[in-house]
């Protein structure tokens, strides 16, 4: 089970999902996420990109309920960095659930395909991807990193290891204490559907990426960054 990677799809990605369910799901994953210390990890990931007298452009694709653009609102306000924060996501109802939260106010949000963010934001120094990337086969990985690239951004992934540990914890954690069905469903098929280190090396050495990291961070989790800024 753990030896390749999941191709069944989570519940989270059908098209109709029930707004009070949907809801719930997204409120109980910006808790696991706090809770693991998912957020630090793209954190981190800002801390050695980000030039404390530049301006930057950053878009979160997949945002879902803008969680991670809330936390980094808070971020940087206590860093003092200069950022305009976007969020992009397919769904209408997630945006919809994102633009209620009066914590997210001052962070545009855009309910369309990453693919035509440029439509709607000029420029983007920084495409940021927590927990999307376990939603897209390898091909569509591919695509994303070709358009950081051939757009000059810095891409920034935060995403989950296939991990048999990983996987049994977050199976009795949500068993025990999630109320989502989505969130019980799907929390453990995230995890069958994450990446092994050296299957990320092998992606993005079919990529159009030279410059890039991979690494190991808490709780069953791999930072990638890629430099599409750099020739």
């Amino acid at each position: 089970m753990f030896k390749l990677r999941s191709t069944r799809k989570e519940l989270l990605d059908q098209e109709e999902i029930p707004e009070h369910d949907l809801f719930q799901n997204l409120r109980e994953l910006d808790f696991i996420n706090q809770w693991l210390g998912g957020y630090q990890i793209s954190f981190s990931a800002l801390r050695s990109i980000i030039q404390p007298t530049m301006h930057y452009s950053f878009t979160d694709i997949g945002c879902g309920a803008g969680d991670t653009l809330k936390r980094i609102k808070k971020w940087r306000t206590k860093q003092g960095y200069s950022i305009d924060l976007h969020g992009v996501d397919l769904k209408p109802i997630c945006i919809k659930y994102a633009e209620s939260n009066p914590e997210n106010t001052g962070i545009r949000f855009i309910c369309d395909d990453y693919r035509n963010m440029y439509n709607h934001i000029k420029k983007i120094d920084i495409i940021h991807a927590c927990l999307f990337c376990h939603h897209l086969t390898e091909n569509e990985i591919l695509t994303l990193i070709r358009f950081a690239v051939q757009n000059k951004s810095i891409l920034v992934i935060n995403d989950l290891e296939r991990n048999r540990l990983a996987y049994y914890s977050i199976k009795v954690l949500t068993y025990f204490f999630s109320k989502s069905y989505l969130v019980k469903n799907d929390a453990p098929l995230s995890v069958l559907r994450g990446f092994k280190k050296k299957e990320w090396i092998s992606i993005l050495e079919k990529s159009v990426a030279v410059h890039y990291s991979v690494k190991n961070k808490w709780a069953f989790r791999h930072l990638i960054i890629v430099d599409g800024t750099r020739e």
